[in-house]
């Protein structure tokens, strides 16, 4: 019957929860709500996760988003994101922290709208949280730098719920790390990034109380936490399966207790230069079921260890190896022959390893689907001739400043790679137009393709692509030999592309612009700084057509006036960010969208 509500009259709320429950987007829930005052309160008793930045009067909008989201379990906090309220929401805040009252430590009722203090949670806010999401399973407080530890101690009162905590940036202490070890006993994920308070104590303590469930630990720049509370957690936490460490303090005995006492470590990172092989070695020997291994900056051990590794780690998965100098062939190569499993490797600036390392991995790992070689001046093309041939499920090839790696590299790797689906390759100068077309005529599946400042790359490259693949991504910035037939050419045939950086290319020009506009409608990010031949003219005509744009990056680009940063302005209905010189923006344009706007040179 017309006019009749058959779905609030016929569905009842358990229904209507579980639908919204299945909606992948806030957007889509937030849409749902406004249907109608039922949808409206039934959707705040579903919502399950609140992500809040920096706004004025923190606390008491955490009271206020409290009283409207009570079954919320996931609260993420973050004061490095400036989040601007919306006018109309921003004055029932105010109202509201108006008639809420704030007390200074004097006991005086007071004002948080003094300096930065009104950007910043406080204990007040942290109770309020604790008190008001009492069911919460995942708490995240980045860069909470006012909260202390009786704020801490209150939520771990109320919320012994409490999963996982991630308090990266806060100057909390002992006591309150100690609380969190005293009342939240079901704790299983602990990031503890810079903070700079804590001492052995508090962690130890920690560890103690949540010993049972303890499955994951991250510590960096904790100049005080040593090798007494890495012993403490290979005593106590044997469930333990991920271990992030960032510490110029920690030595082997930590790492050597940790690797003896968590037989279930899965992930191990590690940026600790006092550590040496007789830790790493103890990894291998004991760590039977790690699959992730992440080293930084290691200047003590040597290949012992990544031999160590390759004998006892047969389920590793991923290896990083970053700026390990006294690492050479001889460890890649036994990690290759006793990790035949591995499907990530990043060898980053590791300069004793070259060609031969890389040709054991081709060999050997042939479940190798993502590849990044950065700084590796040594290693040349035969290596990736050997991934190419061994290799067949490789998805991912990040490549940047390997000088001795050119066209015969990326010709093997297109022509036994034939998934790749993202290739990055940066200032390698030897790769030019005839690896790329060879990526063209077989990679149907790459969707992500950036060649950021190889000089030798041109249209005839593109061309290929275009009219061999399907991209969403395209990153040609500084390729000085790309023009407007290449850049054509992806327009015509990448009508799926929706970020686009055609930066410091000189030949550009609005013909080019024209048919990204016709073709390339779910353009969202383009990138056109220092293309000198581009006009407003060429700018209106992909503004007219693009209209899902929401960033756009048009600095030194003389051929672009003040009339053509207008036009964006007005063309785009979801542009959120616009780069460009001050001095092109109208008065007007700015009163217009003056928060979206920002500036490389305030004056020239």
């Amino acid at each position: 019957m017309r006019g009749h509500d058959w779905i609030n009259s016929t569905l009842p709320d358990e229904l209507i929860v579980e639908i919204l429950c299945r909606l992948d987007s806030k957007s889509s829930r937030d849409a749902c709500s406004l249907v109608c005052k039922r949808w409206l309160r039934l959707e705040r008793l579903s919502r399950e996760s609140l992500r809040i930045g920096a706004s004025g009067s923190p606390n008491a909008l955490v009271k206020l988003l409290a009283r409207r989201f009570p079954n919320v379990r996931n609260v993420f906090i973050d004061e490095r994101l400036s989040v601007p309220l919306p006018v109309q929401f921003r004055g029932r805040l105010t109202e509201y922290a108006l008639e809420s009252e704030f007390y200074s430590e004097n006991g005086e009722t007071g004002s948080e709208d003094n300096g930065t203090q009104s950007f910043c949670l406080s204990d007040a806010g942290l109770t309020a949280v604790g008190e008001g999401f009492s069911k919460i399973e995942t708490l995240s407080l980045i860069w909470c730098s006012n909260i202390t530890n009786v704020g801490l101690r209150s939520i771990t009162e109320h919320c012994k719920s409490l999963k996982a905590l991630d308090l990266q940036g806060c100057y909390i202490g002992d006591q309150g790390i100690a609380a969190v070890g005293e009342f939240c006993k079901q704790l299983e994920d602990l990031n503890l990034r810079f903070c700079e308070g804590l001492t052995d104590s508090g962690l130890v303590s920690l560890v103690v109380g949540c010993a049972k469930t303890l499955k994951s630990l991250g510590v960096a720049a904790c100049a005080k936490i040593t090798d007494k509370s890495l012993e403490a957690v290979g005593s106590h936490c044997t469930s333990l399966e991920i271990l992030s460490l960032d510490s110029e303090f920690i030595r082997d005995k930590g790492v050597l207790a940790v690797a003896q006492g968590c037989p279930l470590l899965k992930t191990l990172k590690l940026q600790c230069v006092n550590v040496s092989d007789e830790a790493l070695q103890g990894v291998g020997n004991s760590c039977l079921s790690l699959e992730i291994l992440a080293l930084y900056s290691f200047q003590i051990f040597t290949d012992k260890s990544l031999c160590a590794i390759g004998k006892g780690c047969k389920r590793l998965k991923s290896l990083t190896l970053n700026d390990c100098n006294f690492l050479s062939d001889k460890g890649l190569e036994a990690v290759a022959v006793g990790c035949s499993g591995l499907t990530h490797l990043e060898v980053n600036g590791c300069h004793n390893i070259g060609t031969f390392g890389l040709e054991s991995i081709g060999r050997s790992c042939t479940q190798l689907s993502e590849l990044a070689l950065l700084y590796c001046q040594r290693i040349g093309n035969y290596a990736l001739c050997e991934i190419g041939k061994g290799c067949k499920f490789l998805q991912a090839l990040h490549l940047v400043d390997c000088a001795s790696i050119g066209d015969d590299a990326i010709c093997s790797i297109a022509s036994g790679c034939k998934n790749l689906k993202k290739l990055h390759i940066r200032r390698c100068y030897e790769v030019g137009n005839k690896g790329i077309v060879a990526v063209g005529e077989n990679c149907k599946f790459l969707a992500d393709l950036s060649l950021r400042f190889c000089d030798r790359v041109g249209d005839e490259a593109l061309i290929a692509i275009g009219q061999g693949c399907s991209l969403h991504h395209l990153n040609v910035s500084g390729c000085h030999h790309i023009g407007d037939a290449g850049i054509i050419a992806i327009a015509r045939g990448c009508p799926q592309l929706s970020y686009l950086d055609v930066s410091v290319l000189q030949n550009l020009g609005d013909m080019a612009m024209a048919e990204l506009g016709e073709g390339c409608p779910l353009l969202k990010d383009v990138v056109l700084s220092h293309c000198r031949q581009i006009t407003d003219v060429g700018l209106s005509y992909l503004v007219s057509k693009c209209t899902l744009l929401e960033t756009c990056h048009m600095v030194y680009c003389p051929g672009i006036t003040t009339a053509g940063v207008a036009t964006v302005i007005t063309s785009c209905a979801y542009i959120k960010k616009v780069l460009v010189e001050k001095w092109k923006v109208s008065p007007r344009t700015k009163r217009r969208a003056g928060s979206i706007i920002s500036y490389l040179c305030v004056d020239l």
